[in-house]
């Protein structure tokens, strides 16, 4: 344990909701629920305003419906959260070389390791500096937890919520979690805290008093023991910079179970498509090949198949996917599946016998499912084309009337409401699906880049201009925009 609270973790405000309604002007303080909208979807982000009526991440789309029905309900759109958590992280980057990314929306920084805090005074200088950068930068908001370790900077930076900074003093842990639940500790899920709530442990203090021994007994060995020295507030974690990806993998829940067996051929096709796409994008190739095949009856089937050597050539993913889809029993239909990789490296084996010589390592049933570490959940399942081109919540640009977003489509005709980020909220129009003047369109930055000022008055007394260093405070920052790298020393 440090005795300085320079460990920090960031967490993003509701962050795909909170980037739908900075995007769409219309929106801004009404709830909005990300996530997929077919029958079996499921909320990936609920905005404050929705979180009133009882709508949280991971609820049945159909059941958040039910709560909030006047909600606007949008599909996710990956790339633009994806190029916003970049330009979080960059900020993050500025302030330490440890920064270990969660997600998107969640990082901890080691800001000891940068030189930039080594007192409660400096951490929090830095944590107030680092939330303005955020809004400056993305219009967005961030809570900040600021502790000597990992474990307590996370229950901080939730304390803060939304848009705060929390700081947990070192040597305050144990008279901070003694009253709190078991499962605001790392490793206690659903199943843990039942095991031990039936034992009489429901609170931080029983796990603290009940004793290692007994921790022991029932956990086992090493999750007692590890459970037992964060209890007493002892978290020796290190923020780790770069966490080895296990595996990369992509999987589509279909609105209708899938009986063509052709079809189901063309699903797998097409994911060992998308992940070799990610693969590659990620730099790496991997030996082992994963098929996860949810049944009718949700029934969870995976099937695996080991190279000789890792590859990331596609013929070779999607030709030992289509094996594995042989060896597993479709008849009562198909509700979900998955494509995956694993054995992960950093190189591609040449030896184009390794890649077809494949060595028969086929896990039956039971066998562990497609690691998530480097999947993403997107939206997917058979829709029709024009619903599939004009989903809900997606950019689009018309010849006239310029940059909007998809509000709905349906019975041949789509709605669009044109406004941009920072704009009043804009007028809605209908259109065929069809219209040619109507395509789809980029996601507008959220803020934009300052107008430039022209040199010969930059900086000039009585000119009005700000000078260059601090332009871009009010918009994306310049090079002075970051973070102090020695706020203590101001």
């Amino acid at each position: 344990m440090r005795t300085a609270p320079t460990i920090l973790h960031l967490d993003m405000d509701a962050f795909f909701a909170a980037a739908e309604q900075a995007a769409k002007p219309s929106l801004r303080g009404k709830p909005v629920v990300v996530g997929g909208l077919g029958p079996r979807g499921v909320v990936a982000t609920a905005s404050y305003e929705a979180r009133r009526f009882g709508v949280h991440s991971a609820m049945p789309m159909g059941q958040a419906r039910r709560l909030a029905p006047n909600a606007a309900y949008l599909v996710p759109r990956f790339a633009f959260y994806r190029s916003i958590s970049e330009q979080v992280m960059r900020l993050l980057g500025l302030l330490s070389p440890l920064v270990e990314p969660l997600s998107l929306d969640e990082a901890f920084v080691d800001l000891e390791a940068g030189g930039v805090a080594d007192d409660t005074a400096s951490a929090r200088a830095v944590g107030e500096r680092l939330r303005a950068d955020i809004l400056a930068t993305t219009g967005l908001t961030g809570s900040v937890g600021l502790a000597g370790s990992k474990m307590l900077a996370k229950i901080a930076s939730e304390q803060a919520k939304p848009d705060g900074l929390a700081l947990i003093p070192p040597g305050t842990e144990r008279e901070l979690l003694g009253p709190k639940s078991v499962r605001i500790l790392p490793g206690v899920g659903p199943a843990t805290g039942e095991h031990l709530r039936r034992a009489g442990m429901t609170t931080v203090s029983d796990l603290a008093e009940a004793g290692e021994d007994e921790l022991v007994r029932l956990l086992g060995r090493a999750h007692g023991a590890s459970l037992y020295r964060m209890a007493q507030g002892h978290d020796d974690r290190p923020v780790v910079a770069e966490r080895d990806a296990k595996s990369v993998s992509v999987e589509d829940t279909f609105a209708v179970d899938l009986h063509d067996r052709v079809r189901i051929r063309g699903e797998v096709e097409r994911l060992a498509e998308r992940c070799v796409e990610r693969l590659r994008a990620s730099g790496h190739s991997g030996r082992t090949i994963v098929l996860k095949v949810r049944r009718f009856d949700f029934s969870t089937l995976t099937r695996s198949e080991t190279l000789r050597g890792p590859t990331d050539a596609l013929g070779v993913v999607r030709e030992a996917a289509g094996r594995l889809l042989d060896s597993v029993d479709t008849t009562g239909g198909v509700r979900l599946l998955g494509v995956g990789v694993s054995g992960l490296a950093d190189y591609t084996q040449e030896d184009l016998f390794a890649q077809a010589e494949l060595v028969g390592e086929r896990h039956a049933e039971g066998a562990a499912p497609v690691a998530p570490e480097v999947a993403v959940a997107e939206p997917a399942g058979p829709v029709e084309a024009a619903e599939r081109h004009w989903a809900p919540g997606h950019d689009v640009r018309h010849a006239v009337h310029g940059a909007g977003w998809v509000q709905g489509s349906g019975l041949g005709r789509v709605t669009v409401r044109f406004e941009e980020p920072g704009s009043a909220p804009g007028r809605v129009r209908t259109f065929a699906v069809d219209d040619p003047e109507l395509e789809t369109g980029e996601a507008l930055p959220l803020v934009r880049e300052p107008a430039p000022v022209p040199s010969a008055a930059a900086g000039l007394p009585g000119s009005g201009a700000a000078p260059p260093a601090a332009a871009g405070r009010g918009g994306a920052p310049g090079p002075a925009a970051g973070p102090d790298p020695h706020p203590h020393h101001r």
